[in-house]
C-alpha cells in the first residue's frame, strides 16, 4: 500500500444493501477500531461505541436528511441533483443508466432542455465542472424529487433500497444528495448508552453533494453551518481535555470550515494530513475506496504506517465497505490542547478560538510505538 492506501478491494467486501437486509440490526454492523497513541488496531461491533469513549468526549453528528436525488429522464439518461445553490439553481450530474446503476456521461452532452417526469423541463445553464451542470427546474424541486426521484444507487447495491434505509436517526433537513452514512448505525439504543455514560452529543448541518468521484478527484464545495451552541460545545471540550470525535467526514469538513473562517457558508476545504486538525481529535467513518479524498482526509488522523495497517487488517478481516457496510473509530494521539484562552471565557465563535500554536501537527511529523 503507498501512502494514500492504494488498495484492492474484493468485490465481496462491498456492501450489496444494509445490515437488515443481512438479518441485523442497525447497530449490528462491525467497528474497526485504531488507536494513534498505541498504534494498535482492534476489532469490536458497534454498539461497543459507548464502552470506547470517555466522559467528557463530545461527538458532533450531521443533521442533513439525504435526498431522492436520482430522476429518470428516459432509457438513456439519468439526473443526479446535487447541490441546491444560492440563486435557486442546482447543480446536477446528467449519468448514463447501465444495467443497475449509472455511469459518467462522458460521451455525449446532454440536451439544453431536459423534459423530466411530472411534466416538468430542467434547463441547463452551463458547465460548473468537468462533470457537473448548473441547472434549473421548471418547479420547485425537494416537492418534485419527493415525488419522483429515488436515492441515488450504485451497481454494487442488490437491489432498488427504500429512501428510509438512506437515512440516519439525526437527520432533520433533506438536503444531501447522498448519505451521510458514518451516522447510519446510531439507535436509541446506542445513543441512550452514549448519554449516560457522559457522552455529549452535538449537531452540524454539511449537505452532502454528489460523491460519485472519480480517483484523485477532490469533492465540491458544499454548504455547512455550525451552530454557535455546538461551537460552544467543541471549545469547552477541548477546554476541559475531552476529545471532540466527528461523525463522518462531512463532520471534519464543516468543523474544520469552521475553525477557519465563518461557522455557517460554503466550503471548498479539503482536509488532509498537510492540513492538520484544528477543531478535531478523533472519526467515525465508514470504510473507503482505493485512492479518493475521504482516505487523504483520513491521513490527518493516523500517519501512512497505521492507516495502511487498518485497510490491511479491514480486507483481511472481512469488513464490509460503502454506505451499508462497517465502519472505523479512529481515536487520537493524544487530547487535544486547549483552544480557549485560560481567561475563563467562553461561548465565542469556534474560528476565534483556534490560536497559533493550536494546531495538532501531521500524522507524518509523530513516530509512534507499533504494538500488537
Amino acid at each position: 500500500m503507498t501512502a494514500t492506501v492504494d488498495f484492492a478491494l474484493p468485490a465481496e467486501l462491498e456492501a450489496q444493501g444494509p445490515p437488515e437486509s443481512r438479518g441485523l440490526p442497525r447497530d449490528g454492523v462491525r467497528m474497526l477500531v485504531s488507536r494513534a497513541a498505541a498504534g494498535a488496531v482492534t476489532h469490536h461491533t458497534f454498539t461497543e461505541l459507548p464502552q470506547l469513549l470517555l466522559p467528557g468526549d463530545l461527538l458532533v453528528v450531521n443533521t442533513s436528511r439525504t435526498l431522492p436525488a436520482a430522476v429518470s429522464a428516459g432509457p438513456g439518461l439519468t439526473v443526479h441533483f446535487g447541490t441546491a445553490l444560492p440563486d435557486g439553481t442546482w447543480l446536477i450530474e446528467p449519468r448514463i443508466p447501465r444495467r443497475k446503476s449509472t455511469i459518467r456521461n462522458e460521451l455525449v452532452s446532454p440536451p439544453k432542455v431536459i423534459p423530466l417526469p411530472g411534466g416538468a423541463e430542467l434547463e441547463l445553464l452551463g458547465r460548473a465542472t468537468a462533470r457537473l451542470w448548473r441547472a434549473r427546474l421548471s418547479v420547485a424541486v425537494l416537492p418534485y424529487l419527493l415525488r419522483h426521484g429515488q436515492p441515488i444507487r450504485y451497481s454494487y447495491a442488490a437491489a432498488p433500497w427504500p429512501l428510509e434505509a438512506y437515512q440516519t436517526i439525526f437527520g432533520r433537513q433533506y438536503g444531501s444528495a447522498e448519505m451521510p452514512s458514518a451516522a447510519r448505525p446510531f439507535t436509541a439504543e446506542v445513543v441512550t448508552e452514549l448519554v449516560t455514560r457522559g457522552v455529549t452529543i452535538a449537531p452540524i448541518t454539511l449537505h452532502c453533494g454528489v460523491s460519485s468521484l472519480e480517483a484523485d478527484e477532490d469533492p465540491y464545495a458544499e454548504q455547512y453551518d455550525v451552530p454557535p451552541a455546538t461551537a460552544r460545545l467543541v471549545n469547552l471540550t477541548r477546554r476541559s481535555g475531552g476529545r471532540v470525535i466527528a461523525v463522518g467526514t462531512t463532520v471534519v469538513r464543516a468543523l474544520e470550515s469552521a475553525a477557519r473562517g465563518p461557522q455557517a457558508g460554503w466550503t471548498s476545504l479539503v482536509v488532509t494530513g498537510e492540513t492538520g486538525l484544528l477543531a478535531v481529535d478523533g472519526l467515525i467513518t465508514g470504510l473507503h475506496e482505493p485512492r479518493s479524498s475521504h482516505l487523504r482526509l483520513l491521513a490527518a488522523f493516523h500517519d501512512a504506517g497505521l492507516l495502511a495497517e487498518c485497510y490491511e487488517a479491514a480486507v483481511s478481516d472481512g469488513y464490509l465497505w460503502h454506505e451499508f457496510g462497517d465502519v472505523h473509530l479512529m481515536l487520537p494521539l493524544r487530547g487535544a490542547p486547549p483552544c480557549i484562552q485560560a481567561d475563563g471565557t467562553d461561548g465565542a465563535a469556534l474560528s476565534s478560538r483556534y490560536a497559533a500554536g493550536t494546531q495538532r501537527p501531521s500524522p507524518r511529523s509523530r513516530t509512534r510505538a507499533r504494538s500488537r
